[in-house]
């Protein structure tokens, strides 16, 4: 494993709803039927028995694959103006009529709701229902909808203008209440939760040439398929078809609500042309200020963040968390694996009086993590931070990005497990990073010029590290790059919560350009390795 960090100037914000935004950016094309079912092609489609017609993830395949063998079409932009000009807080006021679910009636486990279009969000997306083998399409109703709030809008004027997205609810929390669980709305995001959970950051199906001058691509799902689920279903299944002008894709999502919500995932990818960077599984998150960066002296919360760092686990078993910052300019950050286990954003922090917010509920984000299936090769994952003033604005990005890419027209299958966690996150099972401290304790005055040296405190907790003898012997072994230099490394118990502290003391050599550290905590009498590995990147000033 290695890693690599790139500083570009950037001041740039980007909007809550994406990187730059969740722009929608292509509309869904049906399949044409053949002018001439004569062909050979047509012959054998009419000779195949229904059973073999049947709608699956292949069918969405061959989609997407055609597709690709066409030039990309940009989605009509037909949407009234008075849609098109609404503010994202008038959208917000058009709400969806609970009582018109769908399979409400039909007293199923899950429900479907829609989300209208408005504001940001104009271009439509095409949802339809998959009931054995027959596909039909859920058509744009306004009477789904209260419009009581929003009298800009008259609903008497809309006519098949399709949905922004929808919401998946399930008796989460409690078996006489559906709560929502999964969320698609935008582009590719999509959002879910677990029980005890609050919608915190999301997941995207690809992204493209993110944090790349040459402007990033935000490919989109034109078009949904979803299973009616049966009576007693603890799962559902939902294809989607996604399009974007160098790339298309098949998607098949298998969603298990629960106590930490689980997505199966398997995609098959086409690229229409190259691309320079592709992000696989990709997370969208936002990071504020935490106890590594503090924030504003006027806002009474210590913590303002949806995620507070990136762990992975490489194909060799080794364990990194990487703390998020909130940088001055735009920070990328690589790490190279061959067949990588797992990687997520993660909200470790739990702790209510470490946020102070009773709106946002912070403390019960949802931690997202992603674990291949089978064998992903070499490649890397890439960090991206963004330079934000607020917490309206995602500013974090994590996906993976594979070496070796197939040539336009050719297959890219990946699949994998995401996982929306919480109180049962994926650790590593030796010790972990809990919090990384940054600034001063108590220092004399000083004649002259104060002395420069910077000071962090990382603070690591279980594993075995409770259970270590009394006259254990534990060091912290911490190194930097050329950048900085070591001053002090200091490690003691922590006699309060029974684990660890690490105190480094460095001196940055360039103001201008960052610091990479990293650490560990060794057994002093064995020298074996007792915790996960603590990657940090201290921000130019």
């Amino acid at each position: 494993m290695s890693d690599k960090t790139i500083m570009l100037l950037h001041t740039t914000s980007w909007p809550r709803e994406g990187l730059v935004s969740r722009r929608s950016a292509a509309r869904s094309t049906w399949w044409r039927r053949l002018a001439a079912p004569a062909t050979l092609a047509g012959l054998l489609a009419l000779a195949l028995p229904q059973a073999a017609l049947a709608f699956d993830f292949n069918t969405v395949a061959a989609r997407a694959k055609a597709l690709a063998g066409k030039s990309y079409k940009k989605p009509d932009d037909d949407l009234p103006k008075s849609l098109k000009d609404l503010s994202y807080e008038q959208a917000s006021q058009i709400y969806f009529r609970d009582d018109k679910s769908y399979w409400r009636a039909q007293k199923l486990p899950f429900e479907l709701s829609f989300i209208h279009l408005g504001a940001s969000y104009t271009e439509p997306v095409k949802i339809n229902e998959v009931v054995g083998d027959s596909v039909r399409e859920i058509h744009f109703n306004p009477a789904l909808f209260d419009y009581s709030a929003n009298r800009s809008v008259d609903p008497r004027t809309l006519r098949n203008i399709g949905f922004a997205g929808f919401r998946i609810r399930f008796p989460l929390n409690s078996a006489k209440v559906k709560d929502d669980v999964l969320t698609f709305h935008g582009a590719s995001y999509f959002r879910a939760m677990g029980k005890g959970q609050s919608y915190g950051l999301s997941a995207r199906g690809l992204a493209i040439d993110t944090a790349l001058y040459s402007g990033e691509e935000f490919p989109r799902f034109t078009e949904f398929w979803l299973e009616r689920p049966s009576g007693d279903a603890k799962e559902l299944v939902i294809y989607a078809l996604l399009d974007s002008p160098r790339a298309t894709g098949a998607y098949r999502f298998v969603l298990k609500p629960g106590v930490d919500t689980a997505m199966d995932v398997k995609a098959q990818l086409y690229l229409r042309s190259n691309v320079t960077k592709l992000g696989i599984a990709p997370l969208t998150s936002m990071f504020l200020f935490g106890e590594n960066q503090p924030g504003p002296a006027d806002d009474f919360r210590p913590e303002v963040h949806d995620s507070d760092g990136l762990s992975m686990q490489s194909g060799t078993g080794e364990w990194l968390w990487r703390p998020l910052v909130n940088p001055k300019r735009l920070l990328v950050t690589s790490f190279s694996f061959d067949n990588p286990q797992g990687f997520g954003l993660m909200q470790r922090d739990r702790n209510f009086s470490h946020y102070e917010d009773l709106d946002y509920n912070y403390q019960s984000r949802p931690s997202a993590w992603v674990e291949p299936k089978g064998k992903w090769g070499s490649g890397r994952v890439e960090l991206v931070q963004i330079p934000t003033p607020d917490e309206t604005n995602d500013n974090i990005v994590a996906y993976w990005i594979p070496n070796t890419l197939p040539k336009p027209g050719q297959p890219l299958n990946v699949e994998y497990r995401l996982s929306w966690q919480k109180d049962n996150e994926k650790r590593p099972p030796l010790a972990f990073v809990t919090q990384t401290l940054f600034g001063h304790g108590y220092r004399p005055k000083q004649e002259g010029k104060p002395d420069e040296v910077q000071q962090l405190a990382i603070d690591f907790d279980g594993g075995n590290l409770k259970k270590l003898p009394a006259n254990a012997r534990v060091e912290g072994v911490v190194e930097a790059d050329a950048n900085g230099k070591l001053a002090s490394v200091t490690t003691r118990k922590n006699e309060i919560t029974g684990g660890w502290r690490v105190e480094v003391k460095l001196r940055r050599l360039e103001e201008n350009k960052p610091v990479e550290l990293r650490g560990f905590l060794r057994n002093g009498n064995g020298g074996t390795t007792l915790s996960e590995t603590w990657s940090y990147i201290l921000p130019p000033n």
